[in-house]
């Protein structure tokens, strides 16, 4: 990892005026991604370097548990918003701070998971038969040692209801060395388990990436893709076009493009709503259909995660979308000023 000093000295620039926000959301950037930057205020650069912004507490949409994983958690870490799925916080640590991450009230107050935290997760899904699937998130599940996230493979696999193993991460793009052929092999020996990795620019594949994914795929295990959608850094359709084009080619499905949560302090990183919807028609018969993920947005509250499609839509008021979740529920999304037209536009509601 390099820090934060050492970053400002590379690039002969002031420390000084990232230390504010620094002190309210640590920066954390491996080294392998800091190589990756060719030149400040890049695409790589504005996603993980402090800015001013970040402590904006003005915009009226942005929340600090911009989806509700708080009142979401039966037990500390545990997020059950789904009735078959639960999402286990295994870790606070990350190769990278993304600077618009939806957990960053965690940065600075984690929740160690202790071997009693441990015991009550499990027992908790232990208790819940309609549990079939079990997310490991964090942080980043791979920063752990790995003996460390085997044993939480292992307990999970004793479960004989649970049928899903799933692991969230970045680091096979943001800190590739750490895929060794052993770490695939023994994740594998716990399958079926799915990964899915959280790339954002085509500027993220390098060969170490590459390495590590097919490591990854060749042991078996399948990927897929999230990516945010980022104002200014990957909003555009030969941006996007080029990644998930790119991440077929190493065996990764791009599964999701997610607008961008209303974490506080991020505003500037939000696209309008219609845009991804935009993009996913401009995309649509350009590129490979297996090239194409699902467009979504979590609600908040914890209501889910919502396709932008027509079918999804209940009305489009002047300030807010109405939208439908997955258990039939109506949600106000808010909308930038004059965008209701454009959505309606591109949904085809007209």
């Amino acid at each position: 990892m390099i820090s934060l000093e050492e970053f400002a000295a590379h690039w002969k620039m002031p420390v000084t005026p990232w230390m504010a926000v620094h002190r309210v959301y640590p920066f954390v950037l491996s080294r392998h991604f800091a190589d990756l930057i060719r030149a400040p205020e890049d695409p790589l650069w504005r996603q993980v370097v402090p800015d001013s912004r970040e402590l904006d507490e003005s915009d009226p949409a942005g929340l600090k548990d911009p989806l509700g994983e708080e009142s979401r958690s039966p037990v500390p870490n545990l997020v059950h918003r789904y009735p078959d799925r639960v999402l286990w916080i295994v870790t606070d640590a990350c190769a990278v701070h993304c600077r618009f991450c939806t957990r960053k009230r965690r940065w600075t107050h984690p929740l160690p998971l202790s071997d009693e935290l441990i015991g009550e997760a499990l027992r908790y899904i232990r208790k819940n038969p309609a549990i079939h699937d079990v997310i490991l998130s964090g942080g980043d599940p791979l920063m752990l040692p790995w003996e460390r996230l085997e044993e939480l493979a292992a307990k999970v696999r004793e479960i004989p209801h649970v049928r899903l193993l799933r692991l969230g991460t970045r680091v096979p793009f943001a800190d590739p060395g750490r895929v060794t052929p052993a770490v695939a092999r023994r994740l594998a020996a716990y399958g079926p388990l799915y990964m899915n990795i959280h790339v954002n620019h085509p500027w993220e594949i390098t060969q170490e990436s590459r390495e590590a994914c097919r490591l990854l795929a060749d042991a078996g295990i399948p990927l897929g893709s999230q990516t945010v959608l980022l104002k200014d850094i990957n909003d555009s359709a030969e941006v996007l076009g080029t990644l998930f084009t790119e991440l077929l080619s190493l065996r990764v499905r791009p599964y999701y493009l997610l607008h961008m949560d209303l974490m506080q302090g991020t505003a500037h990183f939000r696209t309008p709503l219609a845009a991804g919807a935009e993009l996913m028609a401009a995309l649509r018969n350009r590129i490979s259909g297996l090239a194409i993920p699902h467009f979504v947005v979590d609600l908040p509250n914890g209501l889910g995660k919502v396709p932008i499609t027509a079918s999804a839509v209940v009305r489009v008021d002047p300030d807010h979308v109405v939208l439908r979740n997955f258990a039939g529920h109506a949600a106000a999304y808010p909308l930038k000023p004059e965008e209701g037209s454009r959505l309606r536009r591109v949904l085809g509601l007209d």
